[in-house]
């Protein structure tokens, strides 16, 4: 790679944070460490990262405590959680607070690696594109800006995380369209399991919360199937 890609690696067990620092130089790529929340934090906010390698259990500061504190600022630089927990709410948990994805320990760093170099794809392709102009897109009521992560109603604005937007975009580009929910997952996650399959009920019904002032806009599920955004147009 021309410019090495810095990468934040929070994890506890020196071991495993020695092999995971040294695979991931090997393969190019610039690692800092932290052993606890607590310096994860610290380093979050000295520093510029393009990808987060974030432990669960963790001393001072637990990994979704971190991951709070860097969506709070940050929604779009990717969070990769490791986790030992087999507690499904857990893995639900992290994803739906704004991690991308999870790897459940053991784990190989081939798994990892090719995690890693998809999410900094998908990232690098969203910030490092620069659009011919900030585009809009009208959604019944709302003005849906996906580069600039807003949907507002009547001059009222709300914040969205970058999972939020890019579902609301691919719901917008797929209007009254019958949708899969393994291509749901697949489009705005990249991988469909069992527990991306729980975040996304939790997604669906968070913007079916941020639509519900517009009647004419609902998200239909659709029982074995998957989902249809309707919209209906407002009569005259």
């Amino acid at each position: 790679m021309d410019e090495a890609l810095k990468l934040l690696l929070v994890e506890d067990d020196d071991a495993l944070r020695f092999i995971v620092k040294d695979n991931l130089e090997q393969n190019g790529y610039q690692v800092d460490v932290a052993e606890n929340g607590q310096e994860a934090i610290e380093s979050f906010e000295k520093n510029k990262y393009h990808l987060i390698i974030l432990d669960v259990m963790l001393p001072k500061v637990d990994g979704f405590k971190v991951a709070e504190h860097i969506r709070k600022t940050n929604d779009n630089v990717p969070i990769i959680f490791l986790t030992a927990r087999s507690m499904t709410e857990d893995k639900i948990t992290g994803l739906t607070i704004g991690g991308d994805d999870y790897i459940p320990k053991p784990f190989s760093m081939e798994e990892l690696l090719l995690k890693i170099k998809i999410f900094l794809k998908r990232s690098n392709n969203i910030a490092g594109q620069k659009p011919e102009k900030s585009q809009s897109k009208k959604i019944g009521r709302f003005v849906f800006l996906p580069d600039e992560l807003i949907l507002s109603l009547d001059g009222e604005a709300r914040k969205l995380t970058m999972k939020e937007m890019e579902l609301i975009k691919y719901f917008s580009e797929n209007t009254n369209k019958v949708l899969n929910r393994n291509e749901i997952l697949e489009r705005v996650w990249g991988s469909n399991d069992y527990f991306l399959g729980r975040s996304l009920d939790v997604f669906i019904s968070r913007l079916r919360k941020y639509f519900q002032p517009d009647p004419n806009i609902k998200i239909v599920n659709l029982h074995g199937i998957g989902f249809r955004f309707s919209v209906k147009k407002e009569e005259n």
